[in-house]
Parts: C-alpha cells; sequence; structure tokens
C-alpha cells in the first residue's frame, strides 16, 4: 500500500467521523429543542396553576376574587386592594401564556386546537401578536429584542 493509498483511506474515514458528528450534533440539538418547548410549556401551566391555588385552598381569597369579578364596587377598600393584587398576578400569567403560544406553542395550537371549546378556539383565533416580545431578559439588556 503507497502513501497515496493511506491518505486516500485516511480522508474516508475522516469523512465518516465528520458525517456522524454532525448527526450527533443533530440530534442532540433536537432534543434539547423538545426539551425547551417541553419545559415553557410547564412553565405557563405552572404559572396559571400557582396563581388560582389560593382561591381553592383560602375561602376567604376565593370569596374575593368571586366577588370581585361579579361587582368590584361590592367589595371594601382593602378587599378591593386583594383583589386587584389577584388580577394582576391572574393577568401575568395569562400573558405569560400568551407569550408561549406566540412564540412556541403555536404550532401545537394550529395542529391541535380542536381539542378546546369552540368559545375558546374563537377566543384564541382573535389574539393579536405583539409588537414587540417583552421579557425580563431583553429589558435588562441581556437578551436581543424581536422586531
Amino acid at each position: 500500500m503507497n502513501w497515496e493509498a493511506i491518505n486516500a483511506v485516511a480522508q474516508l474515514i475522516s469523512s465518516i467521523g465528520v458525517v456522524a458528528s454532525l448527526w450527533y450534533l443533530a440530534i442532540q440539538v433536537h432534543r434539547s429543542t423538545r426539551i425547551t418547548r417541553l419545559a415553557a410549556q410547564d412553565a405557563a401551566s405552572t404559572a396559571l396553576r400557582d396563581v388560582t391555588r389560593p382561591f381553592a385552598e383560602n375561602a376567604e381569597s376565593g370569596r374575593i376574587w368571586r366577588i370581585g369579578l361579579e361587582n368590584l364596587e361590592a367589595l371594601s377598600p382593602d378587599d378591593k386592594a386583594r383583589f386587584f393584587h389577584f388580577a394582576f398576578q391572574f393577568l401575568k400569567a395569562m400573558e405569560t401564556i400568551h407569550f408561549h403560544y406566540i412564540y412556541g406553542l403555536e404550532f401545537y395550537w394550529q395542529t391541535r386546537h380542536y381539542l378546546f371549546s369552540e368559545r375558546f378556539q374563537e377566543f384564541v383565533a382573535g389574539l393579536d401578536r405583539p409588537a414587540q416580545r417583552l421579557t425580563v431578559a431583553n429589558l435588562l439588556g441581556q437578551e436581543k429584542v424581536d422586531k
């Protein structure tokens, strides 16, 4: 075997190694993307559970939430303050879910929207994409803002 044949075999082996490395990298990126998507879905549902849990665990919080939704003027000033705090937390959780929908769950929604009520489907269909995605990271200058 001469040096040219040895060189050709070495190049073939290195080419196979490069292809195998790229294949492995592609699999790892795919898995990482999937894990990130699942983590985002879990974070959104956890945020909503954390916001609504006090209404089930504390009768007074549940009472304030129920009355505030039905007739805000029926609440005392202290109860209104608590209701406003609950409403803020609830709406921030919904905003988080909205951003996850816009930037990650849109594909899921397009393929599985039929699993949800017609009324909820109409609600989601009426949502607008935000003009600018605001996150803590891009507000602090640690993440590039989508335009």
